[in-house]
């Protein structure tokens, strides 16, 4: 065998057969690397998202990343096309960890995206946390004891936590991790016409000018529409008026969080909730601007002495209320009702009104007459009762037994009462429902017991009228429910007799409660009826509900269903023509809860969307209320000479369409006659230098049609040939 070469020489033989094939320029590579950036400030971390198998990786990516890019643009890179700013990791097992990392294309960006999606609510059984990289990190290299640490109080006695358990505090404004500057909360009051967008009425453009905020917290509308009251917590409460918002008085409430009007807009109350003030609720005259009295949170001796202090912050404060001619304001205490007189805002014949064990009182919208319900107490059954203002005189009273709870409806015109009542067996196992309904208009006051075998969720009356419906079904917790409709008369109809027609016989209307019809399988769990009667909108609200809004005429049965996914409320404009359908929260937290649905819809009382506006903050929505709507008589009137008033209504709307139109076409109108002025101008300055330009042209007029020659051509163009053959 031969003596293997030496490699040397082998490279050497082969270095010199590829002699020729490379070139002599000496190779310096320069590869075009993106700039390295050693910040993280444009990444945020997303946790608590689904833990998903690889089946489903590709489909949840695509959801995070469709919901991530709401907020901004993610990252990109020249020459990287397979880096798209979102990775989400998987574990050893294939499966995800329930995190993502998401970088943006600008720092602002990666901002709005931890206060936007943090606590978003992705399904009903995850909550997002989002956190910035950099946040995440430092918390991943601190001990481990520093990071679960127990919540402490915050302002106002809040705390939350965020995904990676650290503490944000709440207080009247969002800040995020002590850092955010205080937000600014804008107030704008729209004009509504029910037909096409709103239009900005006011918007605290003079406030503004002079650098001062028009309002810090909530809103409120006094209930005839004549003040506009703005909150600012840190001073009290302001009232605006007028066409043109003028300030009308300012009221000192430090700490103010609630304000309400009396029904004649003569008196207003503030509430700071604050357990600790003795002066937490103040009275205050509107017109004079006088404090009239101030009350403690809670009555004297209302609390049990013998609730622990967690159990007592659990007990809501009595609310106050007023009589609806503002006579008198009462609240509920330990075994009685005290009843104070206006304007002196002292005890009604200087004592309270004795009722042993009661829970809830309510004043008549429309009379002097307050209704109250109490327990079994000291061997005495459950009862209902009416008493009479300023006689105290008790006009009912409507004994109940095994009684576990109850609850009071007024309707708006004071002519019934609705009082749903949960009893129990006597092993109280089983609860069960029914109907008291009292006709406070008729002598003696009569009262009708309706039973309903299942548990009712909601009941509410028509305003204006003798109808109510009924949201219930065999179990609380089921999701498809009944509605049921009754009126408290019986209409019947007249027999109708064979042979001769003899006089019109009219209509018999007895009082008898009567159930007029069921829908059901319905999937609402909020009922709202038109203030003009007759609509009925069917919701399914809050966190658990569709968002499906089924708009239902009563009379004619004809049903609409619409959605407004996320929707927390519906609000009813006082005519009743136009329903709002919003998505908010609160001032004082969750405030990104819902941002990415925040906003509200106008629709129609028939169900067609009118309008729909989305915001990243929304807080609150409410309609200006009217002094007065139609009564009974004055809507019959409107009926019978319906042809009379529409040929008035159709010319206001054919003139306000005009008016509209003008002004849409205004600037159009307005360029159009600058244009046609220009044009004027510069055939004049033309026509001026004609003279000059025929000197330079040695004669020549461009524009004498006797120095053209003309030629005519016709040109024929064949564009279709058809050939037939004829035997």
């Amino acid at each position: 065998m031969a003596e293997d070469s030496n490699p040397q020489d082998q490279l050497a033989a082969e270095a010199a057969a590829l002699d020729g094939y490379f070139s002599d320029t000496p190779l310096e590579p320069e590869p075009n690397y993106p700039p390295l950036d050693e910040q993280f400030n444009r990444c945020v971390v997303i946790s608590n998202l689904p833990k998903v198998n690889e089946a489903k990786y590709e489909k949840l990516t695509k959801v995070v990343t469709k919901l991530v890019g709401r907020v901004g643009a993610l990252a990109a890179y020249d020459g990287v096309p397979d880096y798209a700013g979102f990775l989400m990791p998987k574990g050893a097992d294939g499966a995800t960890t329930g995190c993502a990392f998401v970088e943006y294309a600008s720092v602002g960006e990666a901002k709005k995206a931890v206060e936007v999606l943090n606590e978003y609510k992705f399904d009903k059984n995850h909550v997002l946390r989002v956190t910035p990289y950099e946040r995440a990190r430092q918390l991943a290299d601190s001990p481990r004891s520093t990071r679960h640490r127990s919540p402490s109080r915050t302002r106002r006695g809040r705390t939350r936590w965020n995904g990676l358990k650290t503490l944000v505090k709440e207080t009247s404004s969002p800040f995020d991790t002590e850092r955010r500057p205080r937000l600014t909360r804008p107030h704008t009051v729209f004009w509504n016409d029910g037909r096409g967008a709103p239009v900005v009425d006011y918007a605290g453009e003079r406030e503004k000018k002079q650098g001062v905020n028009w309002c810090d917290f909530y809103v409120q509308w006094s209930p005839k529409g004549s003040y506009f009251a703005t909150l600012v917590p840190q001073k009290g409460v302001i009232l605006w008026g007028g066409k043109t918002y003028e300030k009308l008085g300012r009221f000192a409430a430090p700490g103010v969080d609630f304000v309400f009007f009396s029904p004649q807009e003569n008196y207003m109350m503030t509430n700071n909730n604050n357990r600790n003030d003795p002066k937490a609720i103040k009275i205050f005259s509107v017109h004079t601007g006088k404090l009239l009295r101030a009350f403690p949170l809670y009555p004297k001796d209302f609390l049990n002495p013998k609730l622990s202090k967690e159990e007592a912050m659990q007990v809501p404060p009595p609310p106050f209320q007023w009589s609806h001619d503002d006579k008198y304001l009462a609240r509920m205490g330990k075994d009685l009702i005290s009843v104070f007189e206006t304007p002196t805002m002292k005890l009604l014949d200087k004592r309270s009104i004795a009722c042993d064990g009661i829970c809830e009182f309510q004043f008549c919208p429309k009379k002097n007459l307050l209704a109250y319900w109490a327990p079994e107490h000291k061997n005495q059954p459950a009862h209902v009762d009416l008493i009479e203002l300023p006689s105290r005189k008790k006009l009912r009273q409507k004994n109940l037994f095994n009684v576990s709870k109850c609850s009071m409806v007024w309707q708006e015109s004071g002519e019934y009462l609705g009082v749903k009542v949960t009893r129990h067996t006597k092993s109280k196992k089983t609860l069960y429902n029914n109907l008291e309904l009292f006709r406070v208009n008729e002598p003696g006051i009569p009262v009708e017991m309706l039973d309903i075998k299942d548990a009712v969720m909601a009941f509410q009356w028509e305003p204006q009228g003798s109808r109510f419906a009924v949201v219930h079904a065999e179990n609380p917790a089921a999701t498809k429910v009944n509605v049921s409709f009754y009126d408290m008369f019986q209409v019947r109809e007249p027999e109708k007799k064979k042979g001769k027609k003899g006089p019109k016989q009219e209509k018999q209307i007895t009082p008898e409660v009567n159930k007029v019809e069921m829908l059901e399988g319905k999937g609402c769990n909020c009922i709202f009826w038109s203030p003009a009667g007759r609509t009925i909108i069917l919701a399914s609200l809050g966190d658990q509900g569709s968002g499906t809004l089924e708009f239902y005429d009563v009379d004619s049965k004809a049903l609409t269903v619409k959605e407004h996914y996320r929707s927390n409320q519906v609000l009813w404009d006082p005519s009743g023509r136009t329903v709002a359908s919003i998505v908010s929260q609160p001032v004082g937290g969750g405030h990104f809860k819902f941002a990415m649905d925040n906003g509200y819809i106008l629709w129609t009382f028939q169900g067609k969307q009118l309008y729909q506006q989305s915001f990243e903050a929304f807080y609150q929505f409410q309609w200006r209320p009217r002094d007065k709507i139609l009564t009974k008589t004055e809507i019959a009137e409107v009926s019978k000479n319906i042809k009379k008033y529409e040929k008035q209504f159709n010319a206001f709307d054919i003139a306000k369409k005009k008016k509209i139109r003008l002004e849409e076409t205004r600037g159009k109108r307005r360029d159009r006659s600058e244009f046609r002025a220009t044009l004027a101008r510069l055939k004049e300055w033309r026509t001026r230098q004609k003279q000059e330009r025929m000197e330079l042209l040695n004669g020549y007029d461009s524009e004498d049609d006797d120095n053209f020659d003309v030629k005519e051509v016709v040109i024929e163009t064949v564009l279709n040939t058809k050939e037939e053959l004829i035997y």
